[in-house]
């Protein structure tokens, strides 16, 4: 994978001297966990639609994932090699990523959302050698959506079935043909290009996020310590895998900390309160949606959830009553978060910050990672000002897969984020917008520009604009401004089906529509997003 190796010597001296860099990888801590309590309970995990149920030690853990290291590289996956997984939160996902950590190959985990249109950009841009799919889920046929754009990728070799049948199973990775007790793992080193992980972007095109051990890791050790984590806690993911919240602390932090993780695949939030309580899970993290459900479910039913002591709240700002409402029904701390794909989470409010701090911040910086603001002309904002948020530090990915153009890192490692933000005197941040052009939705990036370019090669559409507006419980949702050819009409309804057919993901689709004779300009003719935000939110 392509790194800017200048850059990256530069930055490797300063974090190791620091500290910061530690020059493991996650194969590290497995080990540890293995020799330390092989026993132990690593992974709970169990599909909704099903009700299958695995639990999985650390000693079989270990084991699974050389059976499924030895079957790739039977395959031909080496070093360098890009594994893309479309999975749902299921064991087998946790597996792949370590089985690919022994080979030196990159995993690439994708939303379950995606479609033929994501996907065929996807696999094609990392010329992934593999693709693991479920045979089903929520009803959708994945094997017949990969075969649709198998044509377009010819260096896609093998597509792996969980829960299929034949030879292309997923339990045919169980089965090597070698001897595992001959097995020598070829890890990456702790600078190598361990994940690839695509997120949105201005152009509306995804950009594939590239993260190493010593990026990763260095993000969780300081965020383990912050919150008081060690091997006695329970994680519960109820956030998807392919996230980078449900892949570094729902798969990557319970190994590094040798505790358990447990798995949701569907998030109920009925669900998620009888996971917790039956599993004793201490610590769990989603955005606001997932707060806002389990509250509302305990304090509906009373159904508590005695064993949690800390829910960790990032992806959109937490509204303040929810916070109040929470922490008293749910008996844990609530914890404000924020970070991006390219970095994990930067920012968290302490455990003991008093409840200003926890409902109107979005935290204050994690060590080894560091903050500026800087205003309409370059300079350091003044305290409480609102400008451009700009990090820098240990955690900062390495790069855009084949994109260098687009990393706004500058010489001195600042990478702009695209965030608007202001900073108290404590160095607590609170996000006030986005000057990128997304609307996130329960956490997840909607690529607005993707999404107007498909509506605009609608044959009824002149125009068009989408701009999200407030939801109590997801954060934002998304409203299309449209402006109509003459003699043209256009309905909700026609509207999604239009984007169902250009295969779509249905968490992209606009949830409301609404038509106007003209769309507001700037005297220069650009759209002026700001007043059809109002206009949406009034």
């Amino acid at each position: 994978m392509e790194v800017q190796k200048e850059r990256l010597l530069a930055r490797r001296a300063a974090m190791r001297a620091a500290g910061h860099w530690r020059d493991e990888t996650l194969l590290d801590h497995l080990a540890r966990a293995v020799a330390a309590r092989p026993s132990h309970t690593a992974i709970v995990a169990r599909r909704s639609e099903t009700g299958e149920a695995r639990r999985i030690t650390y000693a079989e853990l270990d084991r699974l994932s050389t059976l499924v290291a030895m079957s790739l590289r039977e395959r031909g996956i080496g070093a360098g090699d890009v594994v893309s997984f479309q999975l749902p939160n299921w064991w087998e996902f946790s597996v792949l990523h370590l089985a690919c950590l022994k080979l030196g190959a990159v995993s690439n985990p994708l939303m379950v959302i995606f479609r033929e249109r994501e996907l065929g950009f996807m696999l094609g841009l990392a010329e992934s050698k593999v693709m693991v799919v479920p045979h089903r889920f929520r009803g959708f046929d994945y094997p017949a959506m990969v075969a649709n754009v198998r044509d377009r990728l010819p260096a896609l070799k093998h597509v792996v079935v969980a829960g299929g049948t034949g030879p292309d199973a997923y339990d045919t990775l169980l089965s090597p043909q070698g001897d595992p007790a001959a097995f020598r793992p070829a890890p990456p080193s702790p600078d190598d290009v361990i994940q690839l992980l695509y997120t949105s972007g201005t152009t509306g095109e995804p950009k594939g996020v590239m993260h190493s051990s010593n990026t990763m890791l260095s993000n969780l050790a300081p965020f383990a310590e912050r919150l008081g984590l060690g091997a006695g806690d329970v994680i519960h993911m109820p956030s998807p895998l392919a996230h980078q919240l449900g892949f570094m602390y729902g798969i990557v932090l319970p190994v590094m900390l040798g505790g358990t993780a447990v798995l949701q695949d569907i998030f109920a939030p009925e669900e998620m309160a009888r996971q917790i309580r039956d599993e004793g899970a201490t610590f769990t993290m989603g955005a606001t949606p997932f707060l806002n459900d389990l509250t509302e479910h305990v304090a509906r039913t009373g159904e508590g959830t005695p064993s949690l002591r800390v829910f960790v709240s990032a992806g959109a700002p937490i509204p303040r009553a929810l916070v109040a409402k929470a922490r008293p029904t749910l008996g844990a701390a609530v914890v404000s978060a924020w970070g991006m794909s390219e970095n994990g989470a930067v920012t968290t409010t302490y455990l003991d910050d008093v409840e200003e701090k926890a409902t109107t911040t979005d935290g204050c910086p994690l060590p080894g990672m560091e903050l500026r603001i800087l205003d309409a002309e370059g300079g350091i904002a003044p305290s409480g000002e609102q400008g451009r948020l700009q990090v820098r530090g240990c955690s900062n990915f390495v790069g855009y897969l084949k994109r260098p153009e687009l990393d706004t890192t500058d010489p001195q490692g600042w990478f702009d984020t695209g965030d608007l933000a202001r900073m108290d005197p404590e160095g607590y941040i609170r996000i006030a917008g986005r000057s990128k052009d997304i609307i996130i939705r329960g956490g997840e990036n909607i690529p607005v520009v993707e999404v107007e370019g498909l509506l605009f090669r609608h044959p009824a559409i002149a125009e068009v604009a989408v701009v999200g507006y407030p939801d109590d419980r997801l954060g934002e949702r998304a409203c299309a401004y449209v402006r109509l050819r003459e003699g043209a009409s256009l309905t909700l309804a026609e509207m999604t089906a239009y984007l169902q057919d250009q295969r779509m993901a249905r968490q992209y689709m606009p949830e409301r529509l609404e038509i106007v004779q003209e769309l507001p300009r700037t005297p220069s003719g650009k759209i002026q997003k700001f007043r059809l935000r109002e206009m949406a939110r009034d």
